[in-house]
């Protein structure tokens, strides 16, 4: 997101007569892991009175190991943040972080007590069934809390860190290989990137799409795809807890091998 397209968008939907109401910076986009200016984008919510929200579902993780810590700048002057630990702190599915400022605006948008509900209480508590459309709640919060326990912070960090030194090693070979290249920078554990012979073929995107159905009808590993300014993208994520350099340089060697064979039978 661009601060000052942003800038200018606030000022055309007040000159045609709506309110904006909310923003969403995103930490670290699902297609290519990018990241919003969220300091800058902050200046102009709190400029304009709107209500930031910070998306780091996928990325905001990454800002316990040392030297990721500009990934959530910003985030502080947000009015709500939200981390999903079910994508990247291995715990399952499904477990969402909520981080809010402002608890009695969440409360006065979603609280229902009919009179049935209606207790006396001698303290205010935090009743989560306060803070959303459901009146009840799973326990999320203990399969993070055996995560947590298990790994502790610097096994977590640990484990993130190499997970990211991976996705840079692969990205390097992609980058010296004459026959591949990469179609977004690299800040996390996801790599996008494509098959570009040095021998020009006519079609890149159906010999992408080949390679990926040869890799992934392999059985060995599995990687999926998007599109990056219109160019299909081929896209390697490490996020296991068992991945290893070797698992990675495995990974390399099937792709050489497909595209070979599938620039073949193309």
């Amino acid at each position: 997101m661009r601060a000052d397209a942003l800038a200018s968008a606030i000022v055309d939907d007040r000159s045609n007569g709506w309110l904006p109401l909310a923003v969403v910076a995103t930490v670290g986009t699902t297609s290519s892991t990018s990241v919003d200016p969220v300091p800058r984008i902050a200046e102009v919510c709190g400029r304009e009175s709107i209500w930031l929200h910070v998306d780091a579902a996928y990325a905001g993780v990454a800002a316990t190991v040392p030297g990721y810590e500009w990934v959530l700048q910003g985030t502080a002057d947000a009015d709500t943040a939200v981390v999903n630990p079910h994508k990247w702190m291995f715990t399952p599915f499904d477990l969402s972080v909520l981080y809010c400022r402002h608890m009695e605006v969440m409360r006065a948008a979603f609280a229902l007590t009919p009179e049935y509900l209606k207790t006396i209480e001698a303290a205010p508590v935090r009743n989560l069934m306060d803070t959303g459309i459901q009146l009840g709640r799973r326990f999320r919060a203990l399969k993070l809390w055996m995560v947590m326990r298990y790994f502790g912070a610097e096994g977590i960090r640990a484990r993130l860190g190499e997970h990211m030194r991976l996705a840079r090693l692969f990205a390097s070979w992609v980058d010296a290989s004459p026959d591949f290249e990469c179609l977004a920078p690299v800040p996390f554990n996801v790599v996008c990137f494509r098959a570009r012979p040095a021998i020009e073929h006519e079609d890149l995107d159906r010999l992408n799409e080949r390679i990926l159905e040869a890799v992934n009808a392999s059985g060995e590993i599995f990687i999926s795809h998007t599109r990056l300014n219109n160019q299909y993208a081929l896209r390697l994520a490490i996020g296991n807890l068992h991945t290893t350099e070797a698992h990675v340089y495995r990974a390399w060697e099937l792709l050489q091998e497909k595209m070979s064979s599938s620039r073949r039978s193309g």
